[in-house]
């Protein structure tokens, strides 16, 4: 079980302070690959960040028995001046991780990550793509109950999507998935319903199909002369 309680989420820039949740209150579907969908800054990877506890709220919650996952590809929280082994170790250690088993999970972080010596170098020399397949690698060398995938398989040459795709298809079977992507066909692949982020608020749909047909159409008049986009939400402080 997800739970959204009152949650608000709100940035500070030159034009004031842009509201990404009001008092946003959902139950996200238990069980259920979830597809989030939405405009560009309408908070989709804010929203993860959040319930993979790397971000927080101005007030409200989210409310869970079961264990999330950090954002697959998030590549934020690596320390650059250690290297990505030195990185991989240190999240080994805050899960309990020890011994032969932390030398598995290196393995198949190293493994995965197809960065070759790098993974002995200061993760400051890495490239963007480097970060994220070494962020994408550590998450899946856990057990999560939820996996929140972000963008990810957006990265990499064809050989690195088709092993984020595999590996998405493997944890499947245990766990469960909400994932942001613009590519419509992995999220009518990977997920059963989608969510539709849109003035501070979000819209659960029992399928993810009907929530791509909104954000399509949405998009579809944001681009003709005609069409009028909805404002960002703001608050003058």
């Amino acid at each position: 079980m997800i739970r959204l309680e009152s949650l608000t989420k709100s940035y500070r820039t030159p034009r004031g302070r842009k509201v990404l949740f009001q008092n946003v209150n959902a139950i996200f579907p238990e069980g259920k690959n979830i597809g989030i969908l939405g405009r560009n800054g309408a908070g989709k990877s804010t929203l993860l960040r959040i319930m993979g506890g790397i971000d927080y709220p101005d007030s409200g919650r989210v409310v869970t028995n079961q264990k999330i996952s950090w954002p697959m590809g998030l590549a934020g929280g690596f320390q650059g001046s250690m290297t990505g082994r030195e990185n991989a170790a240190f999240i080994c250690g805050i899960h309990g991780i020890w011994g032969s088993a932390k030398r598995r999970v290196m393995d198949k972080v190293q493994d995965f990550a197809e960065i070759g010596n790098y993974f002995d170098m200061p993760v400051s020399s890495y490239s963007s793509g480097m970060r994220s397949r070494l962020a994408f690698g550590l998450s899946i060398a856990f057990d999560f109950d939820v996996y929140l995938v972000d963008e990810v398989m957006s990265v990499g040459d064809a050989h690195f999507k088709r092993k984020c795709e595999d590996v998405i298809t493997e944890k499947r079977k245990s766990s469960s998935f909400i994932i942001v992507a613009h590519a419509m066909p992995a999220l009518r692949k990977n997920c059963d319903v989608g969510i539709y982020l849109e003035s501070g608020g979000l819209t659960i749909f029992d399928t993810v199909d009907e929530a791509i047909k909104l954000y399509q159409g949405e998009q579809a008049k944001s681009q003709s002369p005609k069409g009028v986009a909805t404002p960002a939400v703001e608050l003058k402080s």
